[in-house]
């Protein structure tokens, strides 16, 4: 329809141009002397139309004619980021392929090229790491710190990422430090945060993040758990014989990580070997009456209540449950023992070995029968305790 329109309108301008031509009799005259030239207003007008088109063609060679230097240094130019960023791209792919040097010979030509290239010597730094070549690396991470106004945040994380991977915790806490600084405390900063005090052996601050990231889903309850109580047996090794110490690490600990079988199973021991009466007893009654594992029973026969009687009789209603629980009758009679109860204590070491035979259960025998003064007896049970090993 667009295309008819103009067909038609063409026509009509050519129609009223003829007709116009007809009726006009009017001439111009040049005078040049000696000579007099006499055309028509028409050819004039045809003239002048002509000497237009032919003047706006001349005018636009000319004009294009001085332009195309400048468009073929910005086409070389354009040429030269697109070759570029192709092999930038190319690096890139080279990287996650595990070919290390090809994607720095890449990173490394780009760089040139690229409007904005920190991330080109961003890629290089990386890549000359993965061939553990310090020289270059720390080269282009210098190339990279000059254009921090565009990568500062992903320079120091590639720094604390490969500091952490050569196990320079220090170098790798600074850069962590200036992105917290800069108020970038996201999660994959946290994450590398808590491999660097891991490192460190920052254990409190392990913990903290930790939690954070299980909080914020970047790390599952499975996840979180092993991490949380390595961190938290770590400060108790290092409060190990000072009860006190050992006291605030506790009391820091939330409710819901000191029921971990796993954790309890090692924490108490620093407790018990610190002289404790009432933390360890009161986390394993807590936990056994919750959910029955046999190592804290065990446990449990190892700890010393200010009020023997009564941690008898706890241990005593649990029989009731679990009657044939090895651990729990060995956990009686080292109460018994503890108790002067010379023959309970006897009685509760043989229903144990009766349920589980264990080297442990022979020697709590054997010390009972010396203590009672009957050596036979007690050299029986070292014999078959040593034939049971360790």
């Amino acid at each position: 329809m667009r295309i008819l329109l103009w067909l038609l309108g063409l026509f009509a301008l050519a129609a009223a141009v003829t007709v116009a031509a007809r009726y006009n009799d009017a001439y111009a005259l040049f005078v040049w002397h000696p000579w007099r030239i006499q055309i028509s207003m028409n050819l004039l007008a045809l003239l002048a139309v002509l000497a237009f088109f032919v003047l706006y063609r001349l005018t636009r060679i000319a004009v294009r004619a001085v332009e195309l230097p400048r468009e073929v240094a910005a086409w070389r130019a354009r040429r030269r980021v697109e070759q570029a960023q192709s092999r930038f791209m190319d690096a890139q792919r080279f990287y996650r392929e595990g070919r290390y040097g090809q994607a720095f010979r890449g990173a490394t030509e780009a760089y040139a090229g690229l409007p904005r290239p920190g991330l080109a010597a961003l890629l290089a730094a990386r890549a000359a790491h993965a061939m553990r070549d310090t020289e270059r690396r720390d080269t282009w991470l210098g190339h990279a710190a000059a254009h921090d106004r565009e990568i500062r945040i992903a320079r120091l994380m590639a720094e604390a990422e490969m500091a952490v991977t050569d196990r320079r915790f220090g170098d790798a806490a600074i850069a962590i430090e200036a992105l917290k600084a800069s108020g970038h405390r996201h999660l994959a900063v946290n994450r590398l945060a808590m491999q660097v005090e891991q490192g460190r052996g920052r254990w409190q601050e392990v913990a903290r993040l930790a939690r954070t990231l299980r909080k914020h889903s970047a790390l599952s309850a499975e996840q979180a758990a092993p991490l949380l109580n390595r961190a938290l047996l770590e400060q108790l090794r290092d409060a190990e014989g000072d009860l006190d110490a050992l006291t605030r690490v506790w009391n820091d600990i939330p409710e819901a990580e000191r029921h971990d079988v796993g954790f309890l199973i090692r924490a108490v021991p620093y407790f018990i070997n610190a002289g404790d009466r009432k933390l360890a007893l009161a986390a394993l009654q807590t936990a056994l009456d919750a959910d029955w594992e046999p190592e804290l029973a065990s446990l449990y026969g190892r700890c010393q209540g200010a009020d023997m009687r009564e941690q008898l009789a706890v241990a005593e209603n649990w029989l009731k449950t679990h009657p044939d629980d090895a651990s729990l009758l060995l956990t009686l009679g080292r109460l018994c023992l503890r108790a002067q109860l010379w023959g309970k204590a006897q009685s509760y070491f043989e229903a144990s070995l009766s349920q589980q035979v264990s080297r442990t259960a022979h020697l709590e025998l054997a010390r009972l029968a010396e203590q009672l003064g009957r050596k036979a007896e007690a050299e029986t049970h070292y014999r078959l305790a040593a034939t049971l090993g360790a």
